[in-house]
């Protein structure tokens, strides 16, 4: 019932608002008379009387002062409504949700977002690739940044950055002594791997292969943090990318002579959503920052 008396309400609270019919039509850009008639409309359906009218001085009866205090919640959202959606519009409010397969690359994303655009609010949710994945297809996320996704119909991709995978073992170990190792070299150490869905772990395991060298697995750990601390205690030797390698004490990195050992990340999110101002805003910084 409320819409059939928006336009007399909205002319009353704009009177009570800026003090004076004159000021009121400026206010809703709409002539002087329009509104003398709006809250004359309101008071006579209504029988009440909301302002007391002396010459050019207008002021709220009682009445029109307790209807004043509703009215100014009620379009007090109204115009904190529009505000907002011309704030959104100028990219200078909004939330963007990203889900990632690898902490260091989201990070150093979102740090580069927040300075093109400091207001904006975001959220990051760090997962599997599957996860990441189903978050996209699920709306749950708006970009995802996932290791050479699946060509699944519908998700847009653009190719981000590449990085190359190191081993990581104890401080001492003798690789340390020098500037790199080959494949080869792994055949006589014990391993440290992630899970068999790991993408870290099937390009060792691939490379491994094509140059014949048998690997020694002696743990299995879902985790890269796991397996640096793992590492750390003198358990194995692990692998993780260049720029996800923590430097823990009794830790040390070491370079792979093997251009196969690399992973390379890309940005995704739907292709119906592309247009969408903020994830748009997203890839364009992704796009300048590979």
């Amino acid at each position: 019932m409320f819409h059939q008396y928006y336009k007399w309400i909205r002319c009353f609270h704009a009177v009570a608002k800026t003090g004076g019919f004159t000021s009121a039509a400026h206010y809703l850009h709409i002539g002087q008379p329009t509104v003398t008639d709006q809250v004359k409309a309101l008071e006579e359906r209504f029988n009440v009387e909301l302002f007391l009218r002396g010459g050019r001085n207008v002021r709220l009866t009682p009445a029109g002062e307790r209807l004043y205090g509703i009215t100014q919640g009620l379009f007090g959202q109204e115009e904190e409504t529009i505000q907002y959606l011309q704030s959104a519009h100028k990219l200078e409010a909004g939330l963007i949700r990203i889900g990632a397969v690898s902490p260091p690359i989201a990070l150093e994303l979102i740090r580069n977002f927040k300075r093109a655009h400091p207001s904006l609010e975001l959220t990051i949710s760090i997962g599997s690739e599957e996860s990441t994945l189903h978050g996209l297809q699920d709306f749950d996320i708006d970009v995802g940044i996932m290791v050479e996704p699946p060509p699944v119909q519908g998700l847009h991709t653009i190719a981000f950055r590449s990085e190359r995978i190191i081993a990581v073992v104890p401080a001492g170990h003798p690789w340390t002594q020098r500037l790199s190792i080959s494949t080869q070299d792994i055949e006589h150490e014990s391993l440290i791997l992630r899970e068999p869905g790991s993408k870290t772990r099937q390009r060792v395991e691939r490379a491994c292969q094509h140059k014949s060298v048998r690997m020694n697995c002696v743990m299995e750990i879902n985790s890269r943090e796991a397996i640096l601390h793992a590492v750390a205690n003198g358990m194995g030797i692990g692998f993780v990318t260049q720029v996800e390698f923590i430097p823990l004490p009794g830790l040390a990195a070491v370079l792979i002579d093997d251009e196969e050992l690399s992973i390379s990340y890309s940005i995704c999110c739907l292709s119906v959503r592309t247009d969408r101002p903020l994830i748009n805003a997203l890839l364009t910084v992704a796009l300048e920052s590979r």
